[in-house]
């Protein structure tokens, strides 16, 4: 499965985000656009999810971003803490069964309707590691996301996690994500801390873009796993409107089932 085209980058060629086979980490400030980065990422992964190659599963602990299309992703939706944790903990139990049956057989995933690709989106991911009062239920979302992160992309399964506070006492695992996209950030510490050291150094100025939603919103640096140059870019704006057409065309209800032989 290739990457899924979200938005432009700054040389006017399309941004296209690659989800399968790697861990993705997006943080930014209040208003910065994650939900530009996730939704654009869940539009473009719907086609494949159309046809039974891929399953999308969102944490929305927030009850604000991913509520909006709840119909998109069925049963694999959940908002309280204790359903995101379960919801975590079934994601990793797809891992590992898969993990069982590719051990001496295969060594990368290719997506099929009997193994399609399973994206975990999770909307501020701090408040199940960090904000979360329970301690059990943060030692286990913590201890589920490090078991996805390093063992997941093999088998199909890849992470998606969005993040305001990027210090690493709120995620603790965020070096466990090989590609990072930092939006509009606060401070200027802040972009290694999420980047990498030495980012901004390298051009991300991620500190620097505007807060006003109509110049800022939705511009990026982005450092992926395969190069630690940051390029800069722009995710597709994701109205309200679009969100509705995308549960009219691609409901889980409507979505079909895989083939039984």
């Amino acid at each position: 499965m290739g990457p899924v085209e979200i938005g432009r980058c700054e040389d006017g060629t399309p941004w296209r985000l690659k989800v399968h086979g790697t861990h993705v980490l997006v943080a930014g400030a209040t208003g910065a656009g994650k939900g530009s980065v996730i939704w654009s990422t869940i539009r473009g992964l719907l086609p494949a999810a159309g046809v039974g190659l891929a399953e999308i599963w969102a944490l929305d602990p927030k009850l604000m971003e991913l509520s909006f299309g709840r119909d998109l992703f069925g049963d694999h939706y959940a908002a309280d803490p204790l359903a995101c944790v379960e919801l975590l903990e079934a994601a990793v139990k797809v891992m590992q069964e898969r993990a069982g049956r590719f051990a001496g057989v295969r060594r990368t995933h290719v997506p099929t309707m009997e193994d399609p690709f399973v994206l975990v989106v999770v909307d501020e991911v701090a408040f199940l590691t960090a904000y979360q009062p329970d301690k059990g239920l943060r030692v286990r979302t913590i201890a589920a996301l490090a078991t996805l992160t390093t063992q997941g992309r093999a088998v199909g399964v890849g992470v998606l996690a969005a993040l305001q506070d990027p210090r690493k006492d709120v995620l603790t695992i965020r070096n466990l994500f090989p590609d990072k996209i930092a939006l509009r950030l606060d401070e200027s510490e802040q972009v290694d801390m999420i980047l990498g050291d030495g980012s901004r150094d390298r051009g991300a100025l991620a500190d620097h873009i505007s807060p006003i939603p109509e110049q800022g919103a939705g511009i990026a640096y982005v450092r992926l796993e395969t190069s630690p140059d940051p390029i800069r870019a722009r995710a597709a704006y994701v109205s309200d409107d679009d969100i509705r057409d995308m549960v009219a065309l691609f409901s889980a209800d409507t979505l079909p089932l895989p083939e039984v032989a």
